[in-house]
């Protein structure tokens, strides 16, 4: 199966809120956070889905890059706008 590719434009669509699916892009992959308990209203300790959130994980996640192995990968991030 042929993973999407997600512009920040595109990717800003998925935040979890209105009925929409939680999407947060890390390394550039897009992982769907939806169905996690810890992602509700598409929010997580102050940070929110839609986002390459990269950076905050590295910086201020306890958990670092463990808990993206459970999450399911739903395409990719590309640079583009």
């Amino acid at each position: 199966m042929t993973q999407k590719v997600f512009t920040r434009d595109e990717l800003r669509k998925y935040n979890g809120k209105d009925g929409n699916p939680a999407y947060v892009a890390i390394d550039g992959t897009v992982y769907d956070v939806s169905n996690s308990p810890a992602w509700h209203n598409g929010e997580h300790h102050g940070h929110e889905a839609g986002y390459d959130l990269t950076d905050a994980l590295y910086k201020d996640s306890p958990h670092k890059d463990r808990v993206l192995a459970k999450l399911p990968k739903v395409g990719n991030l590309t640079d583009a706008d």
